[in-house]
């Protein structure tokens, strides 16, 4: 079992954005499955009001792949860690397709995030997969693509000059 200690070593997310809890397994270059539990104590809930309808709970969406996505990342980068996106090498995600969300994720929901490596091209990583609660599907991901670039380039360099 792989907890937060690890994951943040790998991973440059933080609270409230880290949204993985745990890897329950990982074969570095092939697959991982990782862990979150959603919980009503989580900042996108602080507004909802007492008399909020239950659908009003649901995870949003773009959390529930990000989730994913950060659990895809951790794969993609679990041989060559690398958190700190100032230095170093920075994961991009190009782009994600063929996603399906298939049911609510709700407070006391545990997701279980499955990722796998399809194919690495140079620089660029592609992966599939998807995340269940309680083993009932809630979003398929048929592809992502991650690429790594040089933080160096990423930067901002000097601005163009202006014109006349």
């Amino acid at each position: 079992m792989i907890g937060q200690l690890e994951i943040r070593k790998v991973l440059p997310h933080r609270f409230p954005m880290l949204l993985l809890d745990r890897v329950t397994d990982v074969v570095p270059g092939e697959r991982v499955t990782a862990v979150k539990a959603v919980t009503c104590n989580e900042p996108w809930y602080q507004g909802l009001g007492p008399d909020a309808p239950a659908a009003a709970y649901a995870y949003p969406r773009v959390l529930l792949l990000e989730s994913w996505c950060q659990s895809a990342g951790l794969l993609a980068t679990w041989e060559s860690p690398d958190p700190d996106v100032l230095e170093g090498q920075v994961m991009l995600f190009g782009s994600v397709s063929g996603v399906e969300y298939h049911r609510p994720v709700l407070p006391g929901d545990v997701l279980e995030h499955r990722a796998s490596i399809t194919r690495v091209v140079d620089d660029t990583v592609l992966i599939e997969g998807g995340s269940t609660v309680a083993g009932e599907p809630a979003l398929t991901v048929g592809l992502a693509v991650l690429a790594f670039r040089p933080a160096a380039e990423l930067r901002p360099g000097d601005p163009a000059p202006a014109l006349a």
